[in-house]
């Protein structure tokens, strides 16, 4: 018996690195699980959806996708992201407006899109991915560092909005 048996878990950025280590301690814990990523590749053991976290349309098709095949779902891993070198001049509008929209905006639309299911579910959770650039000044990623303190934010905003819900 494992600590996830019976529960469908869904990790944006699965398919490389801290996400598809997330989905597969996951799996050895008993969870059902779902990778989304821009090339979810073989999944493996793993249900994988390709999804870019910065399209509403495939958002809300990959989590309904993961819904309907798994059965339900119980935990959502935000883990998805970009990331950008440089000081306040070194990138420009758009590429302030691309990271933001991956790294922060991204999550806000995974959540929105699970939101029905984890209502539904008895042991819901969201973890967003930040950094420790979040709170720490370093030389040389104010972009990035920008995107993970409006994760911060963003996660103790939505842990207060939904606690009422009994999504942790």
């Amino acid at each position: 018996m494992g600590d996830f048996d019976g529960m469908v878990a869904l990790v944006t950025g699965g398919a490389s690195g801290i996400g598809a280590a997330t989905a597969d301690l996951l799996a050895e814990r008993g969870a059902g699980t779902a990778v989304l990523d821009l090339e979810p590749g073989a999944a493996g053991r793993h249900l994988g959806v390709a999804c870019d976290v910065a399209d509403r349309a495939a958002v809300d098709r990959a989590v309904a996708r993961v819904a309907d095949q798994l059965g339900r779902l119980d935990v959502v891993v935000n883990n998805a992201g970009i990331g950008a070198q440089g000081d306040v001049a070194a990138n420009d509008d758009a590429e302030w407006h691309r990271v933001l929209d991956v790294n922060v905006v991204g999550m806000a639309r995974v959540t929105r899109a699970a939101l029905p299911h984890l209502r539904r579910s008895p042991s819901a959770a969201v973890v967003n991915t930040s950094s420790v650039l979040a709170t720490l000044g370093v030389p040389g990623r104010a972009l990035y560092a920008a995107s993970k303190g409006a994760v911060l934010a963003l996660t103790l905003a939505m842990a207060a909005d939904h606690v009422g819900d009994g999504i942790r």
